[in-house]
């Protein structure tokens, strides 16, 4: 029995022009789940179904072994054809087991990894289901344009941690035999299995709305950038005011400046030493204070008073023999950017300043400046 991934793009997308190979997170949207089918240890063979010679040139590119690009008709890539016109085309003109096993998946669904895959399929391949479809729980209350009650009784509200929840189907995996699909014409058939996978992946690009979202989710949750972090940063580099601080400035009677500092990014710094990584900051602000929090955290490196913060990047990264790709930075505001856009990982608060916000290789965390928000930046990283 073999194990045949299937991903359908066409060339027409409307809502997002060429979306299938727009550049997501640094790749054409098509490569991450065609990398998720490269490396699973259940796939035997990936089929791209495209009607358009660009997309065809692109994924060539790729070099994955298991991939062949399939020229589907041009009636089966239109706004109305569905998903399942190009299937069974496909399979029309191939040559197949019964019993081997067709995993459609959705390149509009890039959080969708190996994992997910081999996963889906083991589930699929029990004698206990016929087909397998993904899908995230949800545990909202849902309700008909009558105002009746769907998925819950209203006169006996449950509470949210003793609610079931229902299952969302979120378009990323569907599996059924080749038999099946031919015979039912159908992605799902027989018993039906629901394999679930984590929130994050709910999101369906289908909108420039859902493309940033998308992009934010899957630098946060996707294992490439987390196995990319983990091996290739070196050292982590911060600014002070909006990170390590609220970036307000409190002043005693005498006027002396006073700095609000967070217990919980002096461990995170501690835990970076711990892990064989060094730190340090880089800030405009020249003050005593800031050098006695950097000393205090046994800081590697601590440079103040800073205008050109690139060119202690480079100073660093000379030192310590490394390239831009080893160093993580987190910044808020606009005097960080030219460090933000060349770092390996690159982070900010969640209040940081617009501009750096839309930078589009930035990590948003969900921490505000001054709130802790270097510890959750470090575990994206140890």
């Amino acid at each position: 029995m073999s194990v045949i991934a299937f991903i359908p793009v066409r060339g027409g997308s409307k809502s997002i022009e060429s979306k299938n190979i727009k550049a997501f997170c640094g790749k054409p949207l098509v490569y991450w789940t065609a990398m998720a089918c490269q490396e699973s240890d259940s796939v035997n063979k990936l089929v791209i179904a495209t009607d358009d010679n660009e997309i065809k040139t692109t994924v060539l590119g790729f070099g994955f072994d298991k991939l062949e690009v399939f020229d589907r008709n041009d009636i089966n890539a239109t706004d109305i054809a569905s998903t399942e016109s190009v299937m069974l085309e496909y399979l029309s003109l191939r040559q197949h087991q019964a019993d081997d096993q067709f995993v459609l998946i959705q390149a509009t669904s890039p959080l969708t990894n190996s994992i997910h895959i081999d996963k889906a399929v083991l589930l699929s391949q029990t004698d206990e289901f016929d087909s397998v479809l993904s899908a995230t729980l949800s545990k909202r209350f849902f309700w008909d344009k009558e105002g009746r009650s769907i998925n819950y009784d209203y006169k006996s509200r449950p509470r949210r941690q003793d609610f079931e929840g229902v299952f969302l189907e979120n378009g990323a995996i569907y599996i059924n035999l080749i038999g099946n699909i031919l015979k039912d014409r159908n992605r799902l058939s027989g018993r039906i299995g629901v394999f679930q996978m984590g929130d994050e992946t709910s999101i369906e690009i289908d909108e420039p709305e859902d493309w940033i979202v998308a992009e934010r989710q899957m630098r946060k949750y996707h294992p490439y950038f987390s196995k990319k972090k983990s091996s290739e940063i070196k050292i982590v580099l911060t600014d002070v005011d909006g990170v390590l601080t609220d970036a307000s400035m409190y002043y005693t009677e005498k006027g002396d400046e006073i700095k609000r500092f967070n217990t919980y990014d002096g461990m995170a710094f501690s835990m970076l030493r711990d892990n064989g990584i060094k730190g340090g900051l880089i800030t405009k602000e020249n003050t005593k204070l800031v050098k006695r929090r950097a000393k205090k955290l046994n800081l590697d490196y601590e440079y103040s008073g800073i205008d050109d913060k690139l060119a202690i990047l480079d100073e660093i990264c000379q030192q310590e023999k490394i390239e831009y790709s080893n160093v993580a930075y987190i910044g808020d505001d606009v005097n960080d950017i030219p460090v933000l856009s060349v770092v390996g990982l690159a982070a900010c608060p969640s209040n940081a300043q617009f501009e750096v916000k839309s930078l589009s290789n930035i990590l948003q965390l969900e921490t505000k400046g001054g709130s802790g928000v270097i510890r959750e930046f470090i575990k994206h990283i140890i």
